[in-house]
């Protein structure tokens, strides 16, 4: 059983070894979490290579060595060379490096699961590398479930929380009117874009006096 965390790799140096199209997602992944990323491959497919072009990756055509890990945070290995996915596990681990070997959990140090991103919220599917494919069959029923508005679900109850905090409510409270106006219809006025019923609908949960988010009585 792994212990599931969010790595913060903005800033921070991403390895990808191999140039193929799993190479190319696992690249673009880091670059939407702001990692710099370095790519090592002796051939490299369009996506990777357009990349180069734009100058938001550096790509070395050559194979694998060590040394290519030097100051890695993390490195992923997408190659279907198996000599060169058990070298770059090795290698990361004598060296410090957190290591994702695509489709070969034994050689990780962590997997990735399959995820849905609504503005700050993720919601992600993980079966400990047993089957990817089925966390990407669940992944899409949550893309059906779950829509647009928990971005801004999450942005109004981050906004929600703070005030709360603000106003000395202890956790057991925040917890309780946040669970109750979730369950009782707040992401469907979201939904069908009824700014006027929302805001009726927190008033009569929150109170009068509770100060609303400035988007909420503009």
């Amino acid at each position: 059983m792994s212990y599931m965390v969010n790595l913060a790799v903005e800033g921070r140096l991403a390895v990808v070894i191999g140039g193929g199209q799993v190479a190319a997602r696992k690249v673009q992944d880091l670059l939407a979490a702001g990692a710099r990323v370095m790519v090592f491959a002796p051939r490299a497919c369009h996506r990777v290579v357009a990349l180069a072009e734009e100058k938001r990756i550096q790509l070395h055509f050559r194979p694998y060595t060590k040394a290519d890990l030097a100051g890695a945070f993390v490195a992923v290995c997408a190659t279907d060379d198996e000599e060169v996915n058990a070298r770059v596990a090795g290698d990361a681990a004598s060296m410090g490096v957190l290591v994702n070997v695509v489709d070969r959990p034994a050689l990780c140090t962590f997997t990735v699961p399959a995820t849905l991103s609504r503005g700050a919220l993720t919601l992600a599917v993980a079966t400990e590398g047993r089957c990817p494919a089925l966390a990407g069959i669940l992944r899409e029923e949550l893309d059906r479930r779950y829509g647009e508005e928990y971005s801004a679900l999450v942005d109004l109850f981050a906004d929600l929380r703070k005030t709360m905090i603000a106003l000395a409510w202890d956790g057991g409270r925040i917890r309780q009117t946040l669970t109750d106006l979730y369950r009782n219809g707040a992401a469907g006025f979201i939904a069908r874009g009824e700014r006027q019923p929302l805001h009726d609908f927190l008033r009569s949960r929150l109170g009068a006096a509770f100060p609303l988010p400035t988007q909420m009585t503009a």
